[in-house]
């Protein structure tokens, strides 16, 4: 009883009143505003992509390297060289979870993106990150003036690269 006889009394204060109303005022103020301001995120997305470059290309050298040293095995090949050309960039998969419902003739489907942490800190759940898809190679070696040998390393390469041996160009080392 006694706390609301207090409370009856602030409120007959007006001074009171408009006090707290300024102040609600100011804190909603302050929430529309926070939520105009860009994101201090912005700038890490960017060297986000350029890692991401630097890992497609640290990946094509070493899918180079560990290729010149397979194909280096075959009989007569000799010296190995391998360039390959990528056709895109590493790409992420997002997570994502849907509804599907069927009633009379309709299908509806819904789906989204799953996010995950909270406040500013929400994020799509990357499921799978595939790695770049290489569309052609070039390979020189010692032996690519014998045929024998030339065809062997078409079937290996096309093997190892999951590419069809017609994105793939052999010659002889000069």
């Amino acid at each position: 009883m006694e706390v609301i006889e207090k409370i009856r009394e602030l409120l007959k204060n007006r001074k009171w009143a408009v006090f707290m109303t300024v102040c609600g005022t100011a804190g909603l103020l302050l929430i529309m505003i926070s939520s105009l301001l860009p994101d201090k995120k912005a700038a890490p997305a960017v060297s986000a992509e350029r890692q991401s470059v630097c890992d497609s290309a640290a990946y094509c050298k070493d899918t180079e390297k560990r290729l010149e040293a397979f194909l280096s095995e075959i009989d007569g090949a000799g010296e190995v060289r391998v360039y390959l050309t990528v056709g895109s960039e590493q790409r992420y998969v997002y997570a994502t979870e849907g509804r599907h419902s069927r009633s009379d003739n309709k299908t509806e489907e819904e789906e989204k993106y799953v996010i995950v942490g909270g406040g500013s800190e929400k994020n799509a759940l990357i499921e799978t990150v595939e790695a770049p898809e290489i569309t052609g190679a070039v390979i020189v070696c010692g032996g690519g003036g014998d045929a024998a040998v030339r065809e062997q390393i078409y079937k290996a390469a096309a093997a190892a690269l999951g590419i069809p041996t017609a994105k793939i160009y052999v010659a002889k080392i000069r």
